[in-house]
């Protein structure tokens, strides 16, 4: 199948670059699969669209300020660094200093560079070796405090390219709060699993009124997520691996949900990649465990688990809209695609949302 099917026109001004001014005030646009009806909506009509008899499925991630901006001693060039997964030393152990990073330079990078960040530069960046992929390196890094408290003092909010910042301490304080969904529980991503930053205590008190059940996965979204299909045909394009955990709970709620014919509402890209990915391994049923997925959904895809899904609008050609586009109909997507953008809808990340029931 040809990548080329999966463009649409996008007027610049709808790529939201900054999140709804109240969080859960965001339009929704619900695609009915089956007929193809479209109604515009907002999130907290979401309660209209769920029985008693659904699951809805969150992903429970946490984002963390893995963009770290520093300079080469020896030259005062400025050197970014983007923290990518935790990895084991050289020796195999894994001590949380050494990461498989990104790192963004303006001079050639070689083994044994050393990069200093903070104010006073508190926290040092060894490059340890070259790893697969554009600018990867595997880095340890060195301080007297611990990472992560570093990281929290002058790291940034890795916010999609798509959305510009000034590198302002206002800026930074907004998208630490409003990149971030409320149930933000384990820390691993370096991109928010967006269709879940609608959601507000009292839509969840809401649902949980109506006697809506809930549950979470973790999938730690890389920066993957934004990297854009160059291959002609999709089926050659391949997707990075992504850790995910599922608990005994979670599996246990979802699989009796499926047994006695609910359906499983899923929350963003990043939990139907989890749970379709534990299925395709398990004759259709979810098992508790921990994995690594690199599951590509694209049309025409049988979905065992996911039965509706809550997104954003997602990029021109990107495997997020060749998901969406598996689940309701490549056709029947761009034609939502085109009216949401004549109807003024925000796109990506910080932009309004779609649910396919």
């Amino acid at each position: 199948m040809k990548t080329s099917l999966f463009w649409y026109p996008l007027p610049e001004r709808l790529i939201a670059q900054h999140p709804a001014e109240k969080r859960g005030t965001e339009k929704m646009m619900v695609l009915h699969r089956d007929s193809g009806v479209l109604e515009h909506r907002h999130i907290a009509d979401i309660v209209e669209y769920l029985t008693p008899d659904d699951l809805l499925v969150v992903n429970d991630t946490k984002v963390f300020p893995a963009r770290l901006i520093g300079e080469w001693p020896d030259t005062h060039g400025q050197v970014e660094i983007l923290l990518v997964a935790a990895a084991p030393e050289e020796s195999g152990q894994c001590d949380g200093v050494h990461w498989n990073s990104i790192i963004g330079s303006g001079r050639k990078c070689r083994e044994g560079q050393v990069a200093t960040f903070g104010p006073h530069g508190e926290l040092t960046a060894r490059l340890v070796r070259p790893l697969g992929g554009i600018g990867m390196w595997r880095v340890a890094f060195e301080s007297s405090r611990p990472l992560m408290e570093l990281l929290d003092e002058f790291g940034h909010t890795p916010v999609p390219p798509y959305v510009k910042r000034e590198g302002t301490a206002e800026e930074e304080k907004a998208d630490r709060e409003r990149y971030q969904t409320i149930y933000a529980r384990h820390v691993g991503s370096v991109a928010a699993p967006t269709a879940g930053l609608h959601f507000t205590p009292g839509i969840f008190a809401a649902l949980d009124a109506k006697g809506v059940k809930r549950t979470a996965v973790t999938l730690h979204v890389g920066p993957g997520t934004f990297r854009p299909v160059k291959a002609e045909n999709i089926e050659d394009h391949q997707m990075d691996f992504e850790a995910f955990t599922i608990t005994p709970e979670a599996a246990d709620l979802i699989n009796a949900t499926k047994a006695r014919g609910g359906r499983v509402v899923c929350c963003g890209s990043t939990t139907v990649r989890t749970l379709e990915t534990v299925a395709a391994a398990n004759d259709g049923k979810i098992v508790a465990g921990t994995g690594a997925s690199d599951i590509f959904i694209y049309p025409p895809f049988e979905f065992k688990i996911t039965d509706a899904m809550l997104t954003n609008f997602h990029l021109p050609q990107s495997t997020l809209l060749m998901m969406v586009s598996a689940l309701a109909g490549r056709q029947r997507v761009l034609c939502a695609y085109a009216m949401a953008v004549k109807n003024n809808y925000m796109f990506f990340s910080y932009g309004d949302c779609m649910l396919i029931v």
